[in-house]
């Protein structure tokens, strides 16, 4: 199988983040909202789609700030 270059760790790394965190928060909010009625998953999808387009930019923008003031804060051996 073939890996993907280093430099596109944040990219990969937002990618994936940003589409499970969509993907479950969207899923808890449509269920608090709306219950686990007819058309739920047309609902969750619609509504995962739209913060996955929000969250992706926004991960990749915050996932270097995020790891920079962890290494701040955390101790190093």
């Amino acid at each position: 199988m073939a890996r993907i270059k280093r430099r596109y760790y944040t990219l990969v790394f937002a990618l994936f983040m940003s589409f499970f965190m969509s993907s479950l928060m969207s899923g808890v909010i449509t269920v608090i909202n709306t219950g686990l009625t007819e058309g739920f998953f047309e609902r969750w999808l619609h509504a995962g789609v739209a913060a996955w387009v929000i969250a992706f930019p926004l991960v990749s923008f915050i996932a270097p700030l995020a790891h920079w003031i962890t290494r701040k804060l955390v101790e190093t051996e």
